[in-house]
């Protein structure tokens, strides 16, 4: 789990987006962003989050938010990141077999 506080934005981010290249590297099943503590987020926070999904996908690690505050839950829904989110986790990355698509949602705010 990585937890995210005070401001996800440009001036912060690029350490964010270095610990979660790292842990996706490892192919974990499920790799849970906390957002309990987030005070802002601008758009370069929002392409991390994006950013995690599609590196997920492609190593077959499902993205889990969780504790969203209520912005960052507006953002995401006016956005489509939460539609993105939604999108089936193939089970095994592409182009290693056949895969059976696991449904994976975004957790609710806490």
């Amino acid at each position: 789990m990585v937890r995210i506080g005070g401001d996800l934005a440009y001036a912060t981010a690029r350490p964010l987006r270095l610990e979660v290249d790292r842990l996706l590297a490892e192919h974990p099943a499920v790799l849970v962003l906390d957002f309990q503590e987030l005070l802002f987020i601008d758009s370069t926070g929002l392409s991390l989050i994006v950013h995690a999904w599609r590196e997920g996908q492609q190593g077959g690690t499902a993205i889990q938010l969780r504790s969203t505050p209520r912005f960052l839950d507006t953002i995401l829904d006016m956005t489509g990141v939460t539609g993105l989110l939604a999108r089936p986790l193939l089970a095994t990355p592409p182009g290693t077999g056949d895969a059976a698509p696991t449904l994976h949602r975004p957790a609710a705010a806490g």
